[in-house]
């Protein structure tokens, strides 16, 4: 798991969330016994070269659930290599045994900055 975080901090260049203040191992341990969480991870050898961190939501209007990719990464030095499309196969295999109703995941792909001009409304920084 401290593969994983130190792949995050650095493929979304922010070490003061994955690597400042990370929990002990038996938080992670009790993390990774959950059904409602799914951690997944390639390795190269030793080395954490991808991961997907993905959590189980007991859905209000049905009696199913859905699948919500929160974290997906793969090591620069190791994409467009199939990676991350194996790591989501695997995960939807997971989602087929479950009864999963549906995977998703919010992608960002933008800087994201307020405006100056009306404080309340943000654009896409180009």
């Amino acid at each position: 798991m401290r593969g994983v975080l130190s792949l995050y901090a650095a493929a979304f260049d922010d070490r003061e969330t994955y690597l400042s203040a990370q929990p002990d191992d038996a938080y992670l341990e009790s993390l990774l016994s959950r059904d409602d969480f799914i951690q997944l991870a390639a390795a190269d050898g030793a080395e954490v070269v991808g991961a997907l961190s993905a959590y189980v939501l007991p859905k209000f209007e049905q009696a199913r659930s859905e699948i919500y990719i929160y974290d997906l990464a793969v090591d620069q030095a190791h994409r467009r290599r199939g990676i991350a499309e194996a790591m989501i196969g695997c995960l939807q295999e997971i989602a087929r045994e479950m009864g999963a109703w549906v995977i998703y995941v919010q992608a960002i792909t933008k800087t994201i900055r307020r405006s100056r001009s009306t404080p309340s409304s943000a654009r896409a920084k180009t």
